[in-house]
């Protein structure tokens, strides 16, 4: 079975304390709940229209256990650490090939 992947982008941090509060819970909730993270931090390089946002991806073992740890009690109480305004961000969960 492919793996999939977690990518998180950040297209804007307005708190930054908030976010590092919300990384250490979220790191922890994610990994407990089978994710492994693989990168995170601002690109070291982009190209054509790619902007130096922060990124985070992680590996799962199928799309059911990206989205259980999404809906896990331990990301949503790291979401609630985040809290609303604090960063805007896409995330994505996607099958690799």
């Amino acid at each position: 079975m492919a793996k999939v992947y977690w990518i998180s982008v950040y297209r804007s941090i307005t708190d930054p304390d908030r976010l590092a509060a919300y990384a250490k819970v979220s790191g922890q909730a994610l990994t407990a709940a089978g994710g492994k993270i693989l990168a995170r931090g601002e690109p070291a390089v982009t190209k054509e229209a790619g902007q130096p946002l922060r990124t985070v991806i992680l590996e799962f073992e199928s799309v059911e256990a990206a989205r259980a740890a999404y809906d896990s009690p331990g990301y949503q109480e790291a979401l609630r650490i985040l809290g609303p305004g604090s960063a805007e961000r896409d995330i994505r969960i996607i099958e690799a090939i």
